[in-house]
């Protein structure tokens, strides 16, 4: 008896509307997405064997680069506004509603507030060449009313809440001066603020470290 042979049938797959959707979700990335502004400063951190990861959240970061010029930036956009308001109210020094959203959009600044304005409104090198450095002297310590507005306004932000505390971090280069960082974590200590973090790049820990005294290798 002959065998009956089952006809073969071809899967026709239809792959026009799955390149369309391919297609228009890159357009979409490619106008929507914006890309992470160069930041002002070049900070090359020296090495360590701490293994903490900075949060993502709540955290004020106080740069200081190789020259010595001091920066800050705090990761919450309505903080940034916020202490930028009691700032221009401290020291009288007006700014419009675009320089305020810029400042609003710029994760890292370095300026006295005097020339502030003018960094907003300034791009590529003449904002680079504006930003100076926050100041840090005795006579006019711009560093400690921003750290003190700063935490100020992300309280107020957060309607107090103990567990969004504005976590404090200290990022120097390795070649800057040991005075420059200690007039930096002075100004902390003045404010009470005890308690914050160094951040290093990360090193291979030495062979032996932290093995107790005494302890050796085993044959």
């Amino acid at each position: 008896m002959a065998k009956v042979k089952v006809p073969r049938k071809t899967i026709l797959l239809d792959m026009t509307a799955m390149c369309d959707v391919a297609f228009l979700l890159l357009t979409f990335f490619m106008l929507t997405t914006k890309f992470k502004p160069d930041e002002p400063v070049v900070v090359d951190t020296p090495g360590s064997v701490s293994e903490t990861i900075l949060p993502d959240a709540n955290v004020l970061i106080i740069s200081v680069d190789a020259d010595g010029k001091v920066f800050m930036g705090v990761d919450s956009e309505k903080t940034r506004l916020a202490m930028l308001e009691k700032m221009a109210g401290e020291y009288k020094v007006p700014f419009s509603e675009n320089q305020k959203n810029q400042f609003r959009l710029t994760s890292t600044f370095g300026a006295p507030m005097a020339a502030l304005p003018q960094v907003m409104v300034s791009t590529g090198k003449a904002r680079a060449q504006l930003q100076t450095g926050i100041p840090t002297d005795s006579l006019d310590n711009q560093l400690a009313k921003w750290v003190t507005y700063a935490r100020l306004a992300h309280s107020e932000v957060n309607n107090n809440d103990r567990e969004r505390q504005l976590r404090m971090v200290i990022k120097a280069d390795k070649g800057t001066k040991y005075e420059v960082v200690k007039k930096v974590i002075d100004t902390m200590m003045e404010q009470n603020l005890n308690k914050f973090n160094l951040i290093t790049s990360l090193e291979a820990m030495p062979e032996g470290f932290g093995k107790k005294a005494g302890e050796g290798k085993k044959e």
